[in-house]
């Protein structure tokens, strides 16, 4: 790891989210997961992020390192539509020797949602993956 890399170190990336990233794709053989309403899904939220932090460390690694995920605490509160832009915040809280550790912020434009207009939207999409 290079002498740049310390605490505090910040970066923000965003993310437009297509289609193919909601939660009927995350495992296609999965008829559960095909069934569910068409909103990003936690787990590609989780490489969202973890490719935010990967962007962060751009620069500040010596040639031949890397990092992988290893640990994620995380609660993913609201729903997010295909289209919506979710912006990703980290910041590197914690090295301790060669593990590092990120506090990080994602959210969209969609702060605040119109509830029925949403399960109406859920609705449509569960009556036509019945069909």
């Amino acid at each position: 790891m290079k002498e740049t890399l310390r605490l505090g170190l910040a970066h923000t990336m965003r993310y437009t989210v297509p289609e193919n990233r909601t939660v009927p794709h995350l495992l296609p053989e999965s008829p559960d997961f095909a069934a569910r309403p068409e909103v990003l899904a936690t787990g590609y939220l989780v490489g969202i992020i973890e490719w935010a932090c990967i962007e962060a460390l751009h620069g500040h690694l010596d040639e031949g390192e890397l990092t992988l995920g290893t640990h994620v605490k995380l609660s993913h509160l609201a729903p997010t539509v295909p289209g919506s832009t979710v912006t990703v915040e980290v910041r590197l809280v914690e090295v301790d020797g060669r593990s590092l550790f990120f506090e990080v912020d994602a959210s969209d434009e969609h702060a605040v949602i119109d509830r029925d207009r949403f399960e109406a939207r859920l609705a449509r999409q569960n009556e036509a993956a019945r069909q």
